[in-house]
């Protein structure tokens, strides 16, 4: 029984660190999209980006549906890092947030997204329009 536990615990060891070495080869890439918003009470989102990672670019299509109080319509442009990615697929997802915002001629914006893959996007941009929001919204990114 004694062997078991200890096979057990060595097994375990050897699981965790499989997984930290795992995490540590995870790399960063920059990314750049641009995404239309518009909606009355329920709103939708559709875009395009870029991917740049390892020194290749990767084009990016972009969708996603809100629900909450949305009424008007924006163009916004991001532009900023993922993180915790090991392949381009991993920004493959979808990216969730609620949160509330106005919008009247241009001003900036920044977010921080992850998906369930764990890649983390950090984003700034300017976004232009007219709108006004109070919802919860998620983002599906997906790789052309």
């Amino acid at each position: 029984m004694q062997v078991l536990s200890g096979l057990r615990a060595g097994l375990l060891a050897l699981v965790a660190l499989v997984g930290a070495v795992s995490v540590a080869h995870a790399e960063d890439g920059t990314i750049r999209i641009r995404i239309f918003k518009a909606g009355f009470i329920v709103g939708g989102s559709a875009g395009e980006g870029v991917l740049t990672f390892q020194g290749r670019s990767y084009p990016l299509s972009i969708g996603g549906l809100s629900y909450g109080f949305t009424f008007g319509a924006s163009e916004t442009r991001f532009h900023g890092t993922v993180s915790n990615i090991h392949r381009p697929s991993d920004v493959n997802g979808v990216y969730g947030q609620g949160g509330a915002g106005a919008a009247v001629g241009r001003g900036a914006q920044a977010i921080v997204l992850a998906n369930q893959s764990g890649a983390v996007l950090a984003l700034s941009g300017e976004q232009s329009g007219l709108i006004v929001s109070a919802d919860l919204s998620g983002l599906v990114l997906s790789l052309k």
